[in-house]
């Protein structure tokens, strides 16, 4: 299989690299892609992909698990140790367990197979708008009603400053630093607790109803702090949340 949807000149800057067995599947995001303006690389084999990510680059990756030479999840173990680009999981596995381990493992997120494209693409253009800042040493979110800044340790809602405990700031910060990607409950928990909390959950749930409260997200219609049940919590940006 050669790099054959590889656009020299996208239109968004952006690199995808799609690593699927098949064909079908391949040719119909990479047609999806190329018409948005991406580059694309094609891959049909976990190493395959794993040898054009190193070559070539991207800005963000689609792995399908069930691959004919290794295990997706091997490949996303193998690219973490020498990669932090954007990982977005193809995976029939929809169970409460495999997401967990998926997340735990280095994936940005998942779509469940059968999936619509436009799904697919809401959730890539969530990750690539971060692309070029994700590393940045204070970076700022600001819709108009809310405002975070990191580096100077400041939220702001409506223009006036919200007053976080030190939890509550360290627990937005530690999502809206990953905005739009899921963050398991056990990493929240080891990250904010430490390793021998992993299964105080409620210690999360009290600490978010309380950070929701105070940035005015209704737990029944959260627009900034998602809580995907029994998997984790989201920080969704401005334009991620269609997603």
């Amino acid at each position: 299989m050669t790099d054959a949807g590889d656009a020299p000149a996208a239109k968004s800057g952006h690199r995808v690299l799609v690593i699927d067995d098949e064909p079908q599947i391949r040719k119909f995001i990479d047609i999806s892609l190329r018409s948005q303006g991406y580059a694309t690389l094609l891959a049909e084999n976990g190493q395959q992909g794993l040898g054009l990510l190193a070559s070539r680059g991207a800005d963000i990756v689609v792995l399908d698990l069930g691959l004919p030479d290794m295990d997706g999840r091997e490949v996303l173990q193998e690219l973490r140790q020498w990669s932090r680009v954007p990982v977005v999981v193809l995976t029939v596995r929809a169970s409460e367990a495999e997401k967990v381990a998926l997340l735990d493992a280095g994936a940005n997120d998942y779509v469940t197979k059968p999936f619509g494209i436009a799904e697919l693409m809401a959730r890539l253009r969530a990750f690539l708008r971060h692309a070029t800042s994700a590393d940045d040493a204070g970076p700022v979110y600001d819709d108009g009603t809310l405002r975070i800044d990191l580096a100077r340790r400041e939220v702001h809602r409506d223009g006036q400053a919200v007053a976080l405990t030190r939890k509550e700031f360290a627990l937005l910060s530690l999502l809206a630093r990953q905005p739009d990607r899921l963050v398991t409950q056990a990493q929240l928990l080891r990250e904010m607790w430490g390793p021998t909390h992993e299964a105080d959950a409620h210690y999360l749930r009290v600490l978010v109803a309380k950070l929701r409260q105070k940035l005015g997200d209704a737990a029944t219609a959260p627009r900034y702090i998602v809580t995907e049940p029994g998997v984790g919590l989201k920080f969704v940006s401005a334009r991620g949340e269609s997603h």
